[in-house]
């Protein structure tokens, strides 16, 4: 692995890279990187588990082009397993197929031995019910040959009898199948009538007898990184289901702009993605309604909430228009599809989709979810909403006026880009505290509700191990750096002299901050990098920029409270995001989290008709700002970039806690750190 000319192997959604001799198996490149990358049968080709997805083409974030033959060709083995119990299209066995040139290889969730928890679960959340579709039994006349008319025709004169609904009318692929289904029902059926606006009501099902297996509907949070679906019961509004997957959309770039410039790159790249992302919502859907024993054809709407890029991708829209100035939208209104015109074959063709209005170019329908969630327009004192993702919606209003933007964070939050990152999954580091005086950690992973000083918690992760580290875990250990005195304003970590801890490692002409030295049983060595200290910086640095804009245009200079929305949001403490100086300095009481709060909206919007309107109004009434275009973006992203703010006091920061004046930067490596920082932002 010494020779820089052997292929370039990058595995996505992790991250890691590496280079390795011609011939050299997948699954043994994913050992060796320590990828996830299940195997059960020692790589026989017997288990299956070990299966991975290719990408080819031109990807220029990764500085690759990867050609058709960079794998080595299908061979017997995989054809065997093929035959017996199927590979999905695109698919190899990663214990047979070899690497032979530079390849960007996806690890799917059901491959991977730790299986992500997508933190999107639904909040308790009370929604007045008032559903565009609902139920209908009616007992039909029979046909006479006297008086000729049709079975749908007798069906809505049934519905007109019996429920005075007028007008109906039938979706094609109801209509097909109504005459065998009145006649096994004796001429006794139930119909789902949908009726969400000023055309006439209309039937997207119809059953036989009198149908008890319910109406549902999924709320999906179509996200850059996640996809989550809340499963609802349609009649009493219950979340009877919550899943969430990894978007497979990861592969071809783990940012919005970087499957912008795919497609860009690569003609027809839209198509890849909006089928990689329409068959996740396909598995996704399946799975909930196998978890909730209900049978997929009782799932007749689905609400969408996303972020442009996505909406457009979701809709097989080409996006290149979102990746460059003026950032038009194809549309930014509501859209009312069904799942055939989306292809969503888990569904019935006549289900009814909603997809959410988008705000701007780049403030999508998710921030509308937001602002429908938290009303930000109904409030009596001045709040900024922030829903923190791989891109940053941000919100800051009252009753006053409202205004938006979002703020290219990137996925270093959510565990990506950094040396030891990984995402939300058992083993995981998720938050950590540092003693101030002897600077040693103790910290808990997700799967355990101990700390790592507390009697029983090897016990308990000796099965996980300690995995790495998530997005909440690294915005804590930065956090406690900073006020631990090992880190100082700028963000440099101090050598081992400098702070006075054996944990400050020298690494290259830096430093780093041992957490977990490793070992065979319990996992890998995790340390925080001074690169994972900049990836940190400028995430945090974009999303407090985009923040300020915001306040720039209501001139003013603080806010009366904050709201942390989306699934990261839900695992944030107050006080290491201000310490860090991701958000405005307000009284700690005065953060809350509202959990995915985009994902509560598109539940709001699936159960509500009068919802549905009430967004489409506030839209129009939201201020939009674009950040890419501010001149001020620049000097507040720059100010943003010391720890906590180079600029901004932080006044009631200073009454919980004291942040050393520490300096590091005493030339030499961590001088050379500061430089790249700012060669990286210009």
């Amino acid at each position: 692995m010494t020779d820089t000319k052997d292929p370039l192997v990058i595995f996505t959604p992790s991250g890691k890279r590496g280079r390795f001799p011609a011939g050299t198996p997948v699954l043994t490149a994913a050992r060796q990187l320590g990828v996830d990358l299940d195997s059960v049968c020692g790589g026989r080709g017997i288990c299956s588990k070990c299966q991975i997805t290719p990408s080819f083409g031109d990807f220029p974030k990764h500085g690759v082009t990867v050609s058709e033959d960079a794998l080595s060709e299908w061979n017997k083995v995989e054809q065997r397993y093929d035959d017996k119990r199927g590979l999905k299209p695109g698919r190899r066995l990663g214990c047979q197929a070899t690497v032979q040139g530079d390849i960007v290889i996806d690890v799917p969730p059901e491959s991977q031995v730790h299986r992500q928890v997508v933190r999107k679960a639904a909040s308790a959340r009370v929604v007045e019910m008032d559903p565009a579709t609902r139920l209908f039994y009616i007992e039909v006349q029979e046909p006479d040959m006297h008086e000729p008319t049709g079975d749908l025709e007798r069906v809505a004169q049934a519905l007109q009898a019996q429920w005075h609904i007028e007008g109906v009318t039938a979706d094609f692929s109801v209509l097909r199948d109504l005459q065998k289904t009145l006649r096994k029902g004796d001429w006794k059926i139930t119909v789902a009538l949908f009726k969400a606006d000023d055309n006439p009501p209309r039937i997207t099902a119809a059953w036989p007898g009198l149908h008890e297996g319910g109406l549902y509907g999924l709320a999906i949070d179509l996200g850059s990184t996640t996809v989550a679906a809340h499963l609802t019961n349609l009649e009493t509004g219950e979340v009877v289901g919550s899943s969430g997957i990894m978007n497979p959309q990861i592969r071809f770039g783990e940012d919005l702009m970087s499957r912008v410039s795919y497609v860009m790159m690569n003609p027809g790249g839209e198509v890849e993605m909006t089928r990689a992302v329409r068959e996740a919502l396909d598995t996704l859907a399946m799975e909930l309604a196998r978890e909730a024993e209900i049978a997929p054809s009782s799932i007749l709407e689905c609400v969408f909430v996303c972020n442009p890029v996505m909406h457009h991708l979701l809709l097989g829209i080409d996006p290149v228009e979102l990746g460059q100035a003026p950032f038009a939208l194809a549309t930014s209104e509501s859209l009312s599809l069904s799942a055939a015109d989306l292809d969503l074959s888990s569904l019935p063709a006549s289900a009814q989709v909603y997809v959410l209005p988008c705000i701007a170019g780049h403030v999508g329908a998710d921030a509308a979810a937001v602002a429908l969630s938290e009303e930000p327009g109904k409030s009596d004192d001045l709040a900024l909403i922030v829903d923190v993702g791989t891109n940053a919606e941000i919100l800051l209003g009252d009753s006053t006026r409202v205004l938006a933007c979002s703020s290219p964070t990137g996925p270093a939050f959510e565990g990506a880009q950094i040396s030891s990152g990984q995402r939300a999954a058992p083993g995981a580091i998720e938050a950590i505290r540092i003693d101030p005086v002897t600077k040693e950690p103790r910290f808990r992973v997700i799967g355990c509700d101990k700390w790592s000083d507390e009697d029983g918690f090897w016990a308990e992760t000796a099965q996980t191990g300690i995995t790495g580290i998530c997005g909440s875990g690294i915005i804590e250990a930065v956090a406690e750096m900073r006020i631990a005195g090992l880190l100082d304003a700028k963000g440099l970590i101090g050598s081992a002299e400098q702070t006075g801890t054996a944990r400050s490692v020298p690494e290259g002409r830096t430093h780093a901050y041992l957490i977990h030295d490793g070992s065979a049983d319990d996992g890998p060595r995790i340390t925080v990098t001074q690169g994972d200290i900049r990836a940190i910086q400028l995430a945090k640095s974009a999303l407090y920029a985009g923040a300020r804009l915001l306040m720039d245009e209501r001139d003013v200079d603080k806010v009366d409270r904050v709201v942390l929305a989306g699934a990261f949001g839900a695992h944030i403490s107050p006080l290491h995001a201000m310490v860090l100086g991701m958000i405005p300095d307000v009284p700690l009481d005065k953060v809350t989290s509202a959990g995915n709060a985009a994902g509560t909206g598109a539940r709001i919007a699936l159960c509500n008709v009068e919802a549905r309107r009430e967004i489409e109004r506030v839209v129009r009434e939201i201020t939009k700002v674009e950040t890419a275009i501010e001149p001020k973006f620049q000097e507040h992203f720059v100010n943003a970039n010391a720890i906590p703010h180079a600029t901004d006091p932080f006044p009631e920061l200073a009454q919980i806690t004291s942040l050393p004046d520490v300096n590091f930067n005493t030339g030499g490596g961590e001088s050379e750190g500061g430089g790249r920082r700012r060669r990286r932002r210009g």
